[in-house]
């Protein structure tokens, strides 16, 4: 078991192997049931002291993570039904810890694709809302038109038409661009991971606002970066911690979320944008801009991108099509300039030499035609019905101590629990209703916030809708009355 230890950290040696085996085992990388190394074991790999081993695995263990047999050793801990279903099946692939890895954590994949029957976790917009047979129809004729083009490669940087037609995109949303410095990637998490790849090693500093998109944190923690965070208020990332941060650290990359932050639904104001890129600039880092569904308001239009105000090239634009309009064909682009485009053109060659032909020329001509423009006028009105849905519902049958923020576009809702509920042990019961949503733990790549929790509203139809907010609801009464009554309780 690969641990990367950072010992200039500002974190404890043994808050940083607690968080390490916390995220594989969220992450399904350490099953349940599996045994871990010995303290003595565990203090000789990672070069600490038994000390910090102990007090690593202490805290694991009062935490409900791992389990201690006297005299046979620690093991991630089953809950009662997999310890039924136990066998000496699950343990005979204990030997396989002896073979490192380098994935520190990958939650965000456990909730892309669920079993449950109500899927409240998924980002992902109900392909009834997406135009599925203009598709169909582009995709049948181009294969009617060129036979071969399964048969052909495409260019590495992307169908020299797709760019041209997302530059021209791009220039409608005040990006300034040219198809020379565009980059078609296999969706924004491709993006994401060829600058992580590209840019940043172990021991390099990036900050993100906490919370934020699990799939990114996955992506830099898997680089064996130093993650510093910053809050997000509703107006967005604080840029005067930001500053202060940027003074201390000078971090390489800055990885934001401005327009309907992922998972809060926050909007970064015109100034903060301004500003963030300023501080970039003094201190010559990188801004990873995510924008995956800016064109998902429910009134007014956000503020235009950050890289609307760049003219140095600080700015790394990524914009995906796959989430509002298809997702089977993972589609998403990059916008860069000068060397820094270079490079990840470069880093894209020696990933996948080029994104698949044939799902770039099926949504070619969609990109810039009037369908587009009547499909997203359609998904933001079907989208607010959907998010009205669910803010009534939660007004409706929430219990007291519950909050939540309205969002004024994008696809989630972001909800606040009582200090004292783990929004893990709500989603643990939500699974026994076949409920399921995301927890907020997965959005924080440093602190341990347990008690949020991000629900999509862009997924499901209005009655499974109705549904899961309302069974949500009761779970959480449930377990707000069960504490209650337990406070309540008389001593004797």
């Amino acid at each position: 078991m690969q641990i990367e230890i950072q010992r200039n950290a500002e974190v404890s040696l043994s808050k940083q192997i607690y968080q390490s085996i916390v995220d594989r085992i969220r992450s399904g990388l350490l099953q349940e049931g599996l045994q871990l190394p010995s303290v003595r074991d565990l203090s000789k790999q990672l070069g600490v002291s038994l000390v910090t081993a102990v007090k690593a695995y202490q805290q694991l263990e009062q935490e409900g993570f791992i389990t201690s047999v006297q005299g046979k050793g620690t093991y991630v801990k089953m809950n009662r039904k997999a310890a039924e279903e136990s066998n000496d099946e699950l343990f005979s692939y204990d030997w396989q810890l002896s073979v490192q890895d380098y994935l520190p954590r990958s939650q965000f994949g456990r909730f892309h694709l669920v079993p449950e029957k109500i899927n409240l976790s998924s980002s992902m917009i109900d392909p009834g809302l997406l135009p599925n047979r203009y598709l169909e129809r582009e995709i049948h004729q181009i294969l009617s038109d060129n036979p071969r083009i399964l048969s052909q490669y495409g260019e590495i940087q992307g169908d020299t038409h797709l760019r041209k037609a997302m530059d021209e995109y791009l220039k409608r949303i005040g990006v300034p661009s040219t198809p020379e410095n565009i980059l078609v990637t296999s969706g924004s998490q491709q993006g994401i991971d060829l600058v992580a790849r590209t840019f940043v090693g172990p021991g390099d500093v990036v900050v993100m606002e906490a919370p934020t998109y699990p799939g990114a944190i996955d992506v830099f923690r898997g680089r064996g970066a130093i993650i510093l965070t910053v809050p997000v208020d509703k107006d967005g990332m604080r840029v005067d911690i930001l500053q202060n941060l940027c003074d201390k650290h000078k971090p390489k990359i800055i990885y934001t979320i401005p327009t309907f932050h992922n998972p809060t639904g926050a909007v970064m104001t015109s100034k903060r944008r301004r500003q963030m890129l300023e501080i970039a600039q003094s201190i010559q880092c990188l801004i990873i801009e995510d924008d995956p569904w800016g064109e998902i308001y429910f009134d007014k239009k956000p503020p235009s991108p950050i890289k609307s105000l760049d003219h140095n090239g600080h700015v790394i634009y990524l914009k995906g099509l796959s989430k509002t309009l298809a997702p089977g064909c993972r589609i998403g682009i990059l916008a860069a300039s000068g060397t820094v485009f270079n490079r990840l053109l470069a880093a894209k060659a020696n990933s996948d030499l080029g994104s698949p032909l044939l799902t770039q020329k099926s949504v070619l001509p969609f990109v810039n035609s009037k369908q587009m423009i009547d499909h997203y006028k359609k998904l933001r009105t079907a989208l607010r019905i959907r998010r009205d849905l669910v803010l009534d519902l939660l007004s409706q049958h929430m219990p007291d101590g519950v909050s939540w923020v309205i969002p004024e576009g994008g696809l989630n809702v972001w909800i606040s629990l009582p200090p004292w509920l783990d929004s893990n042990h709500v989603l643990l019961e939500a699974k026994k209703q076949q409920l399921t949503f995301l927890p907020g733990s997965a959005c924080y790549p440093v602190e341990q916030e347990n008690r949020h929790l991000r629900i999509s509203y862009s997924y499901m139809n209005e009655s499974l809708i109705q549904q899961g907010i309302t069974t949500l609801c009761n779970i959480l009464h449930s377990q707000l009355s069960s504490k209650q009554v337990h406070d309540s309780a008389p001593f004797f």
